[in-house]
């Protein structure tokens, strides 16, 4: 059971990097979503589709509504789901999410294209990244390359948008705030909730080391980054400086890791040396 909540915790580690290879912070909806379904056999898909936002929708607590079929859906939808022509999207990838927003905090608005043969095992999947949630981990969930199923949200995906639209995550969070925060929606799902919490910071322990591995440039690159397919030499640079960055952020503020001003300030002035403007703003404050 220690072990499947470790594997638990990894899951929700991965969703919080995108398929880049780069971590990523929490963004997410503050207001309602009007979705318009359109394109090739819309009304065919239409339902499915709905269904699966609908889903994600009411864990999260956000306010869902079909404009579809408004004369101006076009100009009032903030999500557009098309269905697309079999031939327009790669084989490798038969549907994606595009989500707009303005800082790296709230959703203004999301695109998803899918293909019209595949929209049914895509629409649970597309929907979680509608909602901001962006990582493609190996658990089980929807969002997983390898999927264990396609038809309906999983336990964990469950878990994830409940934390992530839960008062305690803030939008703009790094991963290691978020961290936190979903773990311990997870732990209120565990039977033994004391072996949990002891599997929680077991797991927080190694996973900050295993950082300070990888934003030093040292070790193996994380198992994520590595399955995305879709790192480059420049993302994964990239990502080293924004871990740098975040680890700062974790010292600082005791998430996930002790709180540690001199931990913070040397890997906020790694990450400033790297060019990170956020960590340079931190400096500034440290100085002050």
């Amino acid at each position: 059971m220690a072990q499947d909540f470790g594997q638990d915790l990894a899951t929700l580690w991965e969703v919080l990097w995108h398929q880049s290879g780069t971590p990523t912070r929490v963004v997410r909806w503050e207001n309602e979503m009007r979705v318009r379904i359109h394109g090739v056999q819309a009304s065919a898909h239409r339902e499915y589709t709905l269904q699966a936002l609908r889903d994600v929708t009411a864990e999260a607590a956000i306010k869902l509504v079909d404009v579809s079929d408004q004369p101006n859906a076009e100009q009032v939808a903030n999500v557009s789901v098309e269905i697309t022509a079999d031939h327009r999207l790669e084989d490798n990838q038969p549907c994606v999410t595009f989500l707009d927003f303005r800082t790296e905090t709230r959703i203004d608005s999301a695109v998803v294209q899918m293909r019209a043969r595949d929209a049914r095992r895509c629409a649970y999947h597309e929907a979680m990244h509608v909602m901001g949630v962006r990582g493609h981990p190996a658990g089980q969930t929807v969002l997983s390359y390898f999927p264990w199923k396609t038809d309906g949200l999983m336990a964990l995906d469950k878990v994830m948008l409940r934390a992530w639209y839960s008062p305690r995550m803030v939008a703009g969070m790094t991963p290691f705030e978020a961290l936190p925060v979903l773990a311990d929606e997870l732990i209120t799902q565990a039977p033994d909730k004391a072996a949990a919490s002891q599997t929680r910071d077991t797991f927080f322990a190694d996973t900050i080391s295993q950082m300070h591995a990888y934003a030093n440039g040292q070790g193996d690159i994380p198992a994520v980054v590595r399955r995305s397919g879709k790192s480059t030499a420049d993302g994964i640079r990239y990502g080293r400086g924004e871990m740098s960055f975040f680890l700062g952020i974790a010292y600082m503020e005791g998430a996930t890791a002790p709180r540690d001003a001199n931990q913070a300030v040397r890997w906020l002035q790694r990450a400033a040396t790297m060019g990170n403007r956020g960590a340079q703003a931190k400096l500034s404050g440290f100085r002050q």
